[in-house]
């Protein structure tokens, strides 16, 4: 009978052994795998490109919105000759305030950016708010004020964005970046016209 219970004390820690044994692969297999799945998901996480916006426009508009009609630069903000009328009268009369007019309304694109992952500065403008006064839908463009003095900005230099959850504006005037997946599609408002759509991951302050 003393035989028999060394034996089977003898059993029952040898099964404990197995046992902890058992658990303690089990913990180092789990912590092998979240550090996999941990890999994985940095691996397989968003890289956005940072971009000018002046890579999304053709050299040959740039370049003549680089150099504006003289005229352009003694209109004060908010004066009577501060709208693209003003503007379309003068391109009747002189080639290059014309060719300037034309290029400020472009939509030509950068097609290239069609489904790229791209990172922007840029301003928020307001199109549609949910009842908490959180902006939902908006335009994203290069400067401050824009959208609301002459000259605007050319289609290709506004991006249409979507925030559903909204996202709280305090201060127009300040700058975010904006991450996302850029896809050619035009959008028009009251405010503008943007001929560049954001699918948008995130966006973060400046």
């Amino acid at each position: 009978m003393l035989c028999y219970n060394v034996f089977n004390i003898q059993a029952v820690i040898t099964k404990r052994q197995s046992i902890v044994k058992y658990f303690v692969s089990a913990i180092i297999l789990s912590v092998l795998l979240a550090n996999l799945f941990l890999s994985t998901a940095i691996a397989s996480e968003d890289v956005f490109e940072e971009i000018e916006w002046t890579d999304l426009i053709p050299r040959d508009d740039l370049a003549i919105l680089l150099d504006p009609p003289e005229f352009l630069l003694g209109i004060e903000d908010g004066s009577e000759n501060d709208n693209m009328e003003t503007l379309a009268e003068k391109s009747q009369d002189d080639a290059k305030t014309k060719r300037f007019n034309e290029a400020l309304k472009s939509e030509r694109v950068i097609t290239e950016f069609d489904g790229r992952k791209i990172r922007i500065p840029g301003f928020i403008v307001p199109l549609k708010n949910n009842a908490q006064q959180q902006v939902t839908e908006f335009f994203i463009v290069p400067y401050f004020g824009a959208c609301l003095h002459l000259p605007p900005p050319p289609p290709n230099q506004i991006i249409h964005g979507r925030w559903p959850a909204g996202i709280d504006v305090e201060d127009l005037s300040i700058p975010m970046w904006f991450e996302g997946e850029i896809d050619i599609k035009k959008t028009s408002s009251e405010m503008g016209t943007s001929v560049y759509d954001l699918s948008l991951t995130r966006y973060l302050p400046y």
